[in-house]
């Protein structure tokens, strides 16, 4: 336990509040972005772009600064993050075209990252007698900021200019930022204990390093376009550097908690956007705006990871994932062959289910491996993230483009008609294996018979995706029971504290 209860709560408050600021800068630019295609004339590959470089930049900071926090403290990592916010925000209020959109995205990427770097080891810290509950109510500010800005969004509408809703983005960013002035910050719970730098980084180990660098590199390579073989150095080396100064590959049920991580930020945030989708025109039916489908699945989330720490308590962390995994996976089989109130329903149940994933993946890294401090925590979460934007949504997209392509060849085939042949593209080789996309040019002349024909297909094909996505968590509920059956094997799970870490080394 680290300082009176006050300054517990002032600094955790200033985590929740700097959490909030990124998810809710996160939703509003997501929201502009068609707004910024009408006023500099962007193509639907530079929107695109647009929103991937919203992402990717978060690894790059919360697994550097996870290497130097507790050189640097937690007070420079969040003022990094505000000056970031802030300099990105101007960027983006003053852009004249698609490079400044670019570079503003890209900034404040950078500081989402470092808001994660900092807020996780510091809450653990902080709370290092609970850590699933207070990880969870952590998290609990990303949804937070998606209702905040959703409702906004939905609010302003069409008629308030893009610049406008950019420049709101100010004010929860500077609320965090004005909190940081004169606030002392403790060190971390590993500094603490007197565990070494090398010792930190033998806990994360050789193994989960490549896999993080493996992740980074590929997407920079990608946006970057650079040559394969310096991609593979580039992973080589650095993986080798730290092989060399850490001497460890890293305990083995962490790798397993970094390697699930990737399945469960696939199942968590890489069908958010296509679950929303599905539900759009069943609430339209009920004359409900689409937007409140993001504010009405992220207030499931934020209530639920508000009070989940009572719910880990009794079901321990492990056990809660395991029903959290059954019910995401149950969420998602229901969604894929319902529709109406049903469909709610079916998202609904998935919404509760993945609530308890993020928060509690992460205090379990925290609790069973403290030595390793904010490179255990937040390499996890850099590997969801960044699993999340690449593998995610690569698998996703073939599965639906796959899917799509078979249903338009089984309606020809019903109806003797040509649509396949007419409207997707010619074969492209993608990550997963080669695929036929929807051609969007092609379906936008079809009359319009077609096109609410090849509009039902496509939503056959993103539930037969979920179908597919729903394997990932039925394979985290096996990995999730086995690793509860190896701990009741010996004596049940517990959190290992840094005095008998110490002791056992």
């Amino acid at each position: 336990m680290i300082g009176p209860f006050d300054t517990r709560r002032r600094l955790f408050g200033i985590s929740f509040a700097a959490i909030t600021a990124t998810s809710f800068c996160f939703v509003l630019r997501a929201m502009v972005v068609d707004e910024w295609g009408v006023a500099f004339g962007l193509s639907e590959t530079q929107k695109g772009e647009l929103l991937g470089v919203g992402l990717w930049p978060f690894a790059i900071t919360i697994v550097l600064l996870s290497l130097v926090i507790d050189r640097i403290g937690f007070r420079r990592a969040f003022g990094f993050a505000a000056v970031c916010h802030i300099v990105g925000l101007g960027i983006l209020v003053t852009a004249g075209g698609y490079w400044s959109l670019y570079a503003g995205t890209f900034i404040m990427a950078l500081g989402n990252g470092a808001v994660e770097a900092a807020a996780n080891p510091l809450v653990a810290t902080l709370y290092s007698e609970d850590k699933p509950r207070w990880l969870n109510r952590l998290h609990a500010a990303w949804p937070l900021g998606l209702m905040l800005g959703g409702v906004i969004a939905i609010a302003f509408g069409a008629h308030v200019d893009w610049r406008a809703k950019t420049a709101i983005m100010a004010v929860p960013v500077l609320i965090y930022a004005i909190a940081l002035w004169g606030q002392r910050f403790p060190v971390s719970e590993r500094v603490a204990a007197g565990v070494s730098y090398r010792e930190m980084l033998k806990e994360a180990g050789f193994v989960s390093a490549f896999v993080i660098l493996s992740l980074m590199c590929v997407e920079i390579g990608r946006v970057a376009d650079l040559p394969g073989t310096l991609v593979v150095f580039a992973v080589a080396a650095l993986t080798a550097l730290y092989a060399l100064y850490a001497r460890s590959a890293g305990h083995p049920l962490y790798i397993v908690l970094v390697l699930v991580m990737i399945p469960l930020a696939i199942t968590e945030l890489s069908t958010d956007s296509w679950i929303v989708s599905l539900m759009e025109p069943e609430l339209a039916r009920w004359g409900i705006e689409a937007g409140w489908v993001l504010v009405y699945t992220a207030a499931i989330v934020f209530v639920i990871r508000l009070f989940a720490g009572s719910i880990v308590r009794v079901a321990t962390p492990l056990g809660t994932l395991a029903i959290a995994s059954a019910l995401a996976a149950i969420g998602l089989f229901w969604m894929a062959g319902s529709s109406g109130a049903a469909l709610l329903a079916a998202a609904t149940l998935y919404g509760i289910g993945k609530s308890f994933f993020w928060g509690t993946s992460l205090a379990v890294a925290s609790e069973r491996f403290p030595k390793g401090g904010a490179v255990t925590v937040n390499v996890m979460a850099g590997a969801g993230m960044l699993a999340a934007g690449i593998v995610g949504a690569s698998l996703l997209g073939t599965i639906q483009d796959r899917s799509t392509a078979a249903g338009l060849a089984a309606y020809d085939r019903a109806h003797e008609t040509r649509l396949a042949d007419t409207h997707l593209s010619a074969p492209k080789q993608g990550v997963f294996g080669s695929y036929r996309a929807l051609d969007a040019a092609s379906v936008a002349r079809a009359p319009e018979t077609e096109r609410q024909a090849i509009e039902t297909v496509v939503v056959e094909g993103k539930k037969g995706a979920l179908r597919e996505v729903a394997l990932l968590p039925v394979m985290m509920l096996a990995i999730y029971l086995a690793l509860i059956l190896f701990f009741r094997s010996r004596g049940g799970y517990a959190p290992v504290t840094l005095a008998a870490a110490r002791s056992e080394a």
